[in-house]
């Protein structure tokens, strides 16, 4: 996927952001209005209802998109009732309206666009592929965003989050797992967005991106060390790690039947905690963490294979 955190701490999206990233065509837009409009809701329009003369319910936040199925209802109304409907649509004040399938820009259109300052852009993408995309950028982007001090690395095709204290091995975790041939994702900070009630993103501050820092070695770029296929812009968070300290005197579940969980930004996360002492290949252990999440996703919890089998023989035994 390409990056699609462009400003991953700013949720709104200016127009020229749109532009760029879809390579829209300017068919009318003020400087003004370049600078100033922003959109702030993910939600779309295509305003059938509304050129036919019906705008009860209409809400003016939405990008509009008219198509071919838009274009061709609206080309044979009689072009008194079409102006009259067009001089109330467009008084609607609406951030955009863009022509999708290439469908040409009426004079009633420019005219009126030009009249209420409405952005018009014009793409030749097919209307629902155009609006799928849209969609999708504008949930990412404007979706509820938190910072987290931690280590995002893809893993199996698994995204793990590594948290813990700083100086206890998160980037040089990290840095191996690249080097046995997984992904970076982001290092030291993580943009995490929450993008429904099920599932986070995370990213890197672009500053900082595909970068690491290495305590006695300095800054690295892990992109032109390692290539393009040892990062990732983004990826979806599936789990967390916790690295501590050993510590003797707490209790560290051996078999794997009490899972943890971790709440982040209303998302309940499954979470492994790997307590860290010198002789423990950390990078190995958080890659057996990963491949124990997928077989449990897949329908196979070994843990709990284990505990069966033992209670069965137990009861054979007796």
């Amino acid at each position: 996927m390409s990056d699609i955190f462009l400003n991953p701490e700013n949720n709104e999206v200016k127009i020229s952001e749109l532009i760029n990233r879809f390579d829209l065509e300017v068919v009318n837009l003020s400087d003004e209005k370049k600078e100033s409009t922003t959109i702030r809701t993910s939600e779309l329009n295509r305003p059938g209802l509304q050129l036919s003369g019906y705008f009860d319910y209409f809400y003016n936040g939405r990008i509009q998109i008219i198509g071919k199925s838009e274009y061709y209802y609206f080309y044979d109304m009689p072009i008194d009732k079409k102006r009259r409907i067009i001089e109330k649509y467009f008084s609607k004040d609406f951030p955009i309206l863009i022509f999708s399938h290439g469908v040409p820009v009426e004079e009633p259109f420019l005219e009126l666009a030009s009249k209420y300052d409405v952005p018009i852009l014009k793409t030749d993408k097919g209307t629902t592929s155009i609006m799928n995309k849209l969609s999708y950028y504008l949930e990412t982007r404007l979706a509820n965003s938190e910072r987290i001090h931690g280590v995002l690395v893809e893993v199996f095709g698994v995204g793990v989050l590594i948290k813990g204290d700083s100086g206890v091995g998160k980037s040089e975790t990290a840095l191996e797992l690249v080097q046995r041939g997984h992904r970076l994702v982001a290092d030291d900070s993580v943009i995490v967005r929450s993008i429904d009630e099920t599932r986070l993103v995370g990213t890197s501050p672009e500053l900082i991106r595909h970068f690491m820092e290495i305590r006695g070695v300095g800054i690295i770029d892990i992109k032109a060390m390692y290539g393009a296929g040892a990062v990732r812009y983004d990826k979806d968070i599936d789990m967390i790690v916790y690295l501590e300290e050993w510590d003797q005197n707490k209790y560290y579940d051996r078999i794997g039947v009490d899972r943890e969980r971790e709440d982040l930004l209303g998302v309940e996360l499954p979470k492994t905690t790997i307590p860290v002492k010198p002789g423990r290949n950390i990078a190995m252990i958080v890659e057996v963490a990963a491949m124990n999440y997928r077989q449990i996703v897949a329908g196979y919890d070994s843990a709990l294979e284990f505990t069966k089998n033992l209670e069965r023989i137990t009861m054979e035994n007796k």
